[in-house]
């Protein structure tokens, strides 16, 4: 064991730092990197190298910075950005797991000779699929359903047995991991410092006056521009002479326009997909589904078309405001079976 070489993927947070700790108290030979990913937040970087020099420091292990930002904005920022203004709904982390972290990460970690990669996700496997954490307050499992299955042999995610309050204690006990033990978890989109509204000011006129909507196209109100709003959204237009709360049911981009129903109408039965990822070969599936992040599994039905790359999911229960843009995530039990792509809802 003790000739098994790891990279850690070091973020400066308290997760990474003992997901570090932890595999060299199990013997492996232990390195770190910092993914250098973006510039927006002023004393970003700083902050965290700050902290993950103090846990080299202390672990005694050297750490390198791999400066990512180019292909980040390419790849995740742009993709935010643009998904946005085309009127969809995205899932930037979705996106920097399969191409960054577990891409671009993965192959430095291979090109430098190391045996595994390693990160503090909060989520497991076993070389051959992804699974649940133990944490399920924590879980990222969503968060890994598009990354490429070939990786997963050489991925460890030490967080996968421990509840998030179990790490701090562990980092408490350490003196030279108090600091970092009692940090404010991470913000969920890493470019985000409070809404993404401000990341979209930086690079378009959000506040645009449209029509709102209802469902057979009439102009019942009235919105501050469509960039503002997500499908589900009951907040934030105005509808005339209403007495019942209304929901953003779609966008149009074109036109500036959202429509609004009342939630029953919200109702999904059908979901198609595009950009299928599977870690199973099954054209036909039996299984739940996430349709967004922060949602209960829902038993469905999974039809991979001939092509592979898309799909559509049969539910078995209503879900409630789909967004176009979200990534649907099938599970069988706790374990992620497959993804894709939110490309169309159907009542």
């Amino acid at each position: 064991m003790k000739n098994k070489k790891i990279m850690v993927g070091l973020s400066g947070g308290v997760d990474s730092s003992i997901t570090a700790y932890l595999l060299q108290q199990e013997g492996y030979e232990v390195q770190g990197v910092y993914m250098k990913l973006h510039n927006i937040i002023e004393g970003y970087h700083e902050n965290n190298l700050e902290s993950i020099e103090k846990v080299a420091k202390f672990l005694n292990i050297k750490y390198q910075i791999l400066d990512l930002t180019k292909k980040f904005k390419n790849e995740v920022y742009d993709y935010f950005v643009n998904s946005y203004i085309d009127g969809i709904t995205p899932n930037p982390c979705v996106i920097c797991n399969r191409t960054i972290k577990f891409g671009a990460m993965f192959d430095f970690a291979m090109q430098n000779d190391c045996d595994y990669l390693a990160t503090g996700h909060y989520a497991s496997t076993d070389g051959k699929a992804v699974y649940e954490a133990v944490d399920k307050s924590k879980d990222q499992s969503y968060f890994l359903g598009q990354i490429n299955k070939e990786v997963l042999s050489k991925i460890l995610f030490p967080m996968s047995k421990y509840t998030k309050e179990q790490i701090r204690e562990i980092a408490l006990e350490i003196p030279q991991f108090k600091e970092i033990a009692t940090k404010k978890d991470s913000q969920e989109i890493c470019f985000v410092e409070n809404e993404y509204i401000d990341i979209l000011k930086r690079h378009v006129n959000i506040e645009q006056k449209g029509d709102t909507l209802d469902e057979d196209g009439n102009a019942i109100g009235h919105h501050k521009g469509y960039m503002h709003y997500t499908v589900g959204k009951r907040r934030g237009f105005y509808v005339h002479g209403a007495h019942e709360p209304h929901y953003v049911k779609s966008i149009d981009a074109k036109l500036n326009t959202i429509t609004v129903c009342k939630k029953d109408r919200l109702a999904i039965k059908e979901v198609d997909l595009k950009n299928i990822n599977m870690f199973i070969d099954k054209s036909s599936l039996d299984c739940t589904v996430k349709l967004r992040y922060r949602s209960y599994q829902v038993p469905c039905e999974v039809i991979i078309n001939k092509d592979k790359k898309t799909a559509k999911i049969i539910l078995k229960e209503v879900v409630y405001g789909v967004a176009h843009g979200q990534i649907a995530v099938f599970y069988d039990k706790d374990e992620v079976i497959g993804s894709g792509e939110i490309v169309k809802v159907t009542q």
